[in-house]
């Protein structure tokens, strides 16, 4: 009876074991996931963006379509940014960027409301969600890219501030067809420096950002109307860093 005893333990041993080695592997991969992605938000702190996911997947599906568009994406420091383009994006994206602390529940609310009453509204992200997003993750609406979106939006909220945040957003979006950040954009809508963006040439690259490959800053009359109501919320934007 002994000797079946002893064969008989082991098997009881062994999945244990078994379970024990997954859940020792899962908590490893935890732990250097966290310590991969705080390395490259404090990286990217000091060091700029130099090519983002959607870029990547931007050439990718370019390519496969037949397209031989070039990347553009020249980064300059947000001082070299004009303050009605800074002005410009926080009125048309996240009027209370300065106010909440990356994840704005409010905004999220009302757009969950209005999605629930069948009407468009643009989603609740904030330029800090949008930039976890375009530096850190990939494109679409799953859950789990949404929890990781979460993750990075306060992780660096923590670490780089509101004026960083500002200044890696503005060089790493997408505005255009294979055009990344405010000097690239500039250059191609209004072959000037980003500088020198007057306030309804600002306004103008804002009013293209929910879909800069579709449309032009000197595009449809939708374009112009919108144009000239974020050049008006420019004046009421203070910069509060």
């Amino acid at each position: 009876m002994a000797a079946i005893k002893a064969t008989i333990k082991p098997k009881s041993t062994g999945k244990k074991g078994f379970f024990s080695n997954i859940i020792r592997f899962f908590w490893k991969l935890i732990i250097w996931f966290n310590i991969v992605s705080l390395f490259f938000v404090v990286l990217y702190k000091f060091v700029p963006v130099p090519y983002t996911p959607l870029m990547v997947i931007r050439y990718f599906e370019n390519k496969s379509a037949g397209k031989n568009i070039e990347t553009k994406h020249h980064w300059v420091p947000l001082e070299n940014i004009s303050k009605n383009l800074q002005k410009a994006v926080i009125a048309s994206e996240d009027g209370r960027f300065f106010e909440h602390y990356g994840l704005d529940f409010s905004a999220m609310q009302k757009a969950a409301v209005g999605n629930f009453k069948g009407k468009k509204l643009k989603g609740g992200s904030t330029i800090t969600q949008q930039t976890a997003k375009n530096v850190f993750l990939w494109q679409g609406r799953s859950y789990f890219r949404k929890a990781l979106e979460a993750y990075y939006t306060v992780l660096i909220e923590l670490i780089w501030g509101k004026e960083r945040i500002l200044e890696v957003y503005l060089n790493s979006i997408e505005m255009g067809d294979g055009i990344y950040g405010a000097e690239s954009a500039t250059q191609h809508w209004y072959k000037k420096e980003c500088k020198s963006l007057t306030r309804m040439q600002a306004a103008g690259i804002a009013a293209i950002l929910p879909n800069p490959r579709r449309f032009s800053p000197n595009g449809s009359a939708y374009i112009s109307r919108k144009q000239s109501k974020i050049a008006r919320y420019i004046l009421m934007t203070k910069l509060k860093y």
